[in-house]
């Protein structure tokens, strides 16, 4: 008689407790597909968008105003064109440098709506920290794209110059867990602008597990949430076997670090792909304070030979992986509104781990010598040959600034120990606030008058809200 094996701790994570943990939505017998970078990705967005028949919700951080932005531009044109109801909601400080007005006027038809997520407000000076991350796609109830792919040349690269595409993986979805999707997007969509009209309540759209279909989860971050950064923990704990991880801008929290070197410790096979060479060098330097810690536990650390690894991903013991568009940083944890699914079928993480293994051909693995960390770069020197186009840094800057401080903040009370990683990091905040103490001394007005201008800003915007506040109290 067959013995039914024991189930593993990631699997029973999946099947009882992520409402409580991640507040995730949960459904069964859903088909999925993994996409690897653009050229395999974009022609199955393009292909959906061509075959829909009465509605698409596109919401990325960059559409970019190049050859393959008005690809999807024309696309999105020739649907509305034949009927189809379209929404396009981008991320105001992702395309800002990036796409012109005169882009975004060509959408001025009818059947097409466009909003701006967290456009620039004097009123609120700190707004812009909250992105809109996000890359999602939902047509007609029928299938939908996640993933970290944002739409623009750097994910189709350019082969007569032979520069690759950026590294990246999203995944196609068919079945009942689109309407998560759908509603995270109509929550996005109302936080750009004016609220969706309210209908009848969607129907029970979830079957009955068939062997068919895949176990899946959507995490839709929103600001303050902290929904993934609570799951990544736990994961960290729980994995028994293997947890290889895959991203593009690796700045994790103390905790987080700890609880990755804690698995590899305990024997997790514990494997991180980052960018040999990032499209933000800051981000780099300051992944590289958690290389020291991660690998003395016994972690093994690649860094990708190429213009850049964009993907956010992760597998964990044969049965557990996640794909979306959260990196390890509190930028993604904390302010922004991410999208993730995570899905509990082994066949799936198969597919997974090929896909990392494969990654791991094209990277160079970190390795500690003689007390130190040191990576012997192949001689060609071929990833420092690409041209890397730049994207929004704000997110990522908030996340580099937070890494910075909570290394300062330790060095102050002394609540962790610091690692020789951080050395650089614990000088360069001593020199900077040298130099600051030098200004104020020598030039105190470049100093003063800034200072004077932002507390200005602030109490207007204040003063504002209040009067905003007592307006609505009164009734008025």
């Amino acid at each position: 008689m067959e013995v039914d094996q024991p189930m593993k701790p990631l699997e029973a994570l999946a099947s009882r407790a992520y409402s409580r943990i991640a507040d995730a939505q949960q459904s069964n017998g859903n088909q999925v597909r993994l996409l690897r970078d653009g050229p395999q990705t974009y022609p199955a967005w393009l292909d959906a968008i061509a075959a829909a028949r009465t509605y698409i919700n596109l919401e990325n951080y960059i559409i970019q105003e190049d050859a393959v932005g008005q690809r999807f531009a024309d696309a999105l044109l020739a649907a509305a064109a034949r009927g189809v109801r379209v929404k396009i909601l981008y991320d105001w400080l992702g395309c800002f440098t990036r796409t012109s007005r005169k882009f975004w006027r060509q959408f001025s038809v009818p059947n097409i709506e466009l909003r701006a997520y967290n456009p620039l407000n004097p009123l609120n000076p700190v707004r812009w920290v909250s992105r809109d991350h996000r890359k999602v796609i939902v047509i007609d109830d029928d299938i939908a794209f996640t993933g970290g792919l944002c739409i623009g040349h750097a994910w189709m690269g350019d082969p007569e110059k032979n520069i690759p595409p950026w590294r990246d993986t999203a995944i196609e979805i068919r079945g009942p867990a689109i309407r998560y999707i759908g509603a995270a997007f109509d929550d996005s969509w109302e936080a750009a602008g004016a609220r969706l009209p309210r209908g009848e309540p969607l129907p029970d759209l979830d079957t009955p597990e068939t062997g068919e279909g895949v176990d899946l989860s959507v995490i839709a971050g929103r600001p303050t949430s902290m929904r993934l950064y609570r799951l990544e923990q736990l994961v960290a704990e729980l994995a028994e076997s293997t947890l290889w991880l895959t991203d593009g801008y690796f700045v994790a929290t103390t905790g987080y670090v700890r609880a990755l070197a804690g698995a590899a410790r305990a024997g997790v096979d514990v494997r991180l792909i980052v960018p040999g060479s990032s499209d933000w060098p800051l981000v780099g330097t300051l992944s590289k304070t958690a290389f020291r810690p991660l690998l003395e536990a016994g972690a093994r650390i690649f860094e990708w030979n190429g213009p850049m690894v964009h993907a956010k991903t992760a597998v964990a013991d044969g049965c557990w992986s996640r794909i979306g568009s959260s990196n390890s940083n509190l930028a993604s944890w904390v302010s922004n509104r991410e999208l993730d699914v995570t899905i509990n079928n082994k066949a799936f993480a198969a597919e997974m781990e090929a896909m990392f293994e494969q990654d791991m051909q094209n990277c160079t693995e970190v390795l500690l010598t003689q007390g130190r960390f040191g990576l012997p770069r192949p001689a060609t020197g071929r990833d420092r040959k690409f041209s890397r186009p730049r994207l929004a840094k704000a997110g990522r800057f908030a996340a580099g600034a937070i890494g910075i401080g909570s290394t300062l903040r330790a060095t102050f009370t002394h609540t962790r120990l610091l690692g020789p990683g951080e050395t650089y990091t614990v000088a360069g905040g001593g020199a900077a606030l040298l130099a600051v103490a030098l200004v104020a001394a020598l030039l105190p007005r470049v100093i003063a008058w800034p200072l004077a201008f932002i507390a200005l800003w602030a109490s207007l915007a204040l003063l504002i809200h209040a009067g905003k506040l007592f307006l609505a109290r009164d009734g008025r």
